[in-house]
């Protein structure tokens, strides 16, 4: 059964997702002035897969008979620092994403709502993805240190990513 309680978390999680995409978007802002082109591509694939995962938790509320009330998103912070900075920052804010999606899932089962569970299994394996793939670029940028060929060289990488 999908209760108003799921429901209620499903929708702030809606905007969790969104301001994701947002923070991700000014991180992508913030390369371009670096002119980074590669770490502002990341980045804006990045922000499209957050606003992808918040409209997943739209269609799964819309699908239960649920109403989606959208909240309003908070202002992304505009200043980042060097792109370990920014990748660490990236790692840490998955790192409280995975604690909503598991806080979510946990209101699920405590609620039987068997629907929601199943449907957030996706996001809890998403998770994983996400915070691997911010550990490796972190680690990465650890090992280039100051060495601008290296960053340059994450960057064309980084440029690759598909959509």
């Amino acid at each position: 059964m999908f209760t108003k309680a799921v429901q209620t978390a499903m929708n702030e999680q809606i905007k969790s997702e969104l301001y994701s995409g947002y923070l991700y978007l000014a991180m992508a802002a913030h390369f371009e002035t670096l002119n980074l082109k590669g770490f502002a591509h990341w980045m804006r694939v990045q922000a499209q897969e957050e606003q992808t995962h918040a409209l997943k938790f739209f269609d799964f509320i819309i699908e239960r008979g649920g109403e989606v009330e959208l909240k309003a998103i908070e202002q992304p912070p505009s200043a980042f620092g060097s792109p370990l900075e920014v990748f660490q920052t990236v790692l840490e804010h998955e790192k409280t994403v995975t604690g909503l999606i598991d806080d979510l899932y946990a209101l699920a089962k405590n609620e039987n709502d068997y629907a929601s569970e199943i449907f957030l299994q996706w996001f809890v394996t998403e998770q994983v993805e996400e915070e691997d793939n911010a550990t490796e670029i972190v680690e990465t940028l650890k090992m280039i240190g100051d060495k601008a060929q290296g960053t340059l060289m994450l960057d064309r990488a980084l440029g690759q990513r598909g959509d």
